[in-house]
């Protein structure tokens, strides 16, 4: 007797499932593990955010069902926030679309848009939903490589024609995970152009897009000329206030792509808890303060795990955004055993490049989101005990 379908078996273990097993396994035989493998902010959803929920989750209307499409005070929001943000004019109704948390709109995404045998692109390295969500809705995926030496963009005019042809859906992904680059306007502009040549659709995934540093400003990609013509761009308040556990996030752009995302949720999950959109909402329209203090955290503990990386002799660029760094892993090592040593020696966890894709093989990715005192722990173990 099958208990899962065929497609199923294709899936790999979700690579920091594995990572929490091990994790777990090694604090119960009694080892001290500092875990710098996932993003999930440590630092507190801000308190003004927090009263907000409080407010809005005593009053017993907004404890019904939510609307599938999104609270219009949280559409409303966002479409407030692009036109602060980047000048853009979205229309609430049309092209405003609340999410449980983007990721679930990334994965819905991809059905919603491709047939069965129909090709998604996705950038390699990529956060791994991109290509699992292709599988799983019977499509293919094709990786498109990115290399250090073109800033880890794509070159779009490398994918093969007899790919091109098949393919429907591009991820792209700025500031990025894991390898924390950034793209201009001018990529922008070259992408949404030849989506537009190849009639294929650009998912623009921008969860990373307030977490930037020194007063660097990551563009969106609906900046381009054209863009609400083929793409839309997903956005997470995870990152941006710490509310990764409160599953809220948005896609805006092209009306027609947020219109087929809207009917394949409806008929497969429902909305978010009303009170956790009116917050959602009070968090992206009122004072900012709280994003300036946590990038701040994050450059200065960015600056710290550079230095110890540095000093046993691993070189890595300062990331202009995202708490993540992307660093070469040293010679000799593979990128699975330079995180094994790290674990090994000293009890700490980083990613390695590998479980990201092909491309990925050769580096490894560091989260900064841990307490300061743990990283500090792990930036003095790295520095006593790593020997290369």
């Amino acid at each position: 007797m099958r208990y899962q379908s065929v497609r199923m078996d294709q899936i790999p273990p979700y690579m920091f499932a594995e990572l929490g097993k091990k994790k777990a396994a090694m604090i119960k035989s009694g080892i001290d593990v500092i875990d710098l493998g996932i993003g999930d902010p440590d630092l507190p959803t801000p308190a003004h955010i927090v009263d907000k929920l409080v407010e809005e989750a005593r009053k017993p209307e907004n404890l019904r069902y939510p609307q599938f499409s999104g609270h219009p005070v949280f559409r409303k929001a966002v479409a407030e926030f692009y036109k602060r943000e980047y000048g853009i004019e979205l229309d609430p109704e049309t092209e405003v679309l609340a999410l449980i948390g983007s990721k679930e709109g990334l994965s819905h995404l991809v059905p919603a848009m491709i047939d069965p045998g129909e090709i998604v692109l996705v950038p390699d390295p990529c956060y791994p939903p991109y290509r699992m969500a292709a599988v799983l809705a019977g499509g293919m995926y094709h990786d498109m490589p990115m290399v250090k030496e073109n800033g880890f963009l794509p070159d779009f005019e490398e994918i093969p024609e007899n790919v091109l042809e098949k393919a429907r859906l591009m991820f792209l992904n700025y500031p990025g995970n894991p390898t924390a680059a950034v793209a201009d306007g001018p990529f922008f502009q070259n992408a949404v152009d030849f989506a537009k040549r190849k009639g294929i659709i650009i998912a623009h995934d921008s969860a990373y897009n307030k977490v930037a540093f020194s007063g660097y400003k990551p563009p969106s990609i609906l900046e381009a000329r054209g863009a609400k013509d083929v793409a839309v761009e997903f956005g997470s308040l995870s990152k941006t206030y710490c509310m990764t556990g409160w599953r809220i996030g948005y896609v805006v752009g092209n009306r027609d792509v947020i219109k087929a995302l809207a009917v394949f949720k409806s008929n497969t999950d429902t909305g978010v808890f009303t009170p956790i959109q009116l917050a959602g909402a009070h968090a992206l329209l009122s004072d900012q303060t709280c994003v300036d203090t946590h990038n701040d955290i994050y450059f200065a503990r960015m600056k710290g795990m550079i230095e110890a990386l540095q000093e046993i002799g691993i070189e890595v660029e300062r990331p202009k955004a995202s708490f993540f760094i992307w660093a070469p892993v040293p010679a000799g090592y593979s990128s699975s055993g330079f995180a094994e040593a790290v674990l090994e020696q000293a009890g700490v966890i980083v990613t390695p490049g590998s479980a990201f894709g092909p491309s990925g093989e050769g580096y490894f990715r560091i989260s900064l989101s841990v307490p300061n005192a743990r990283l500090d722990e792990a930036i003095g173990r790295i520095k006593r005990k790593i020997k290369i």
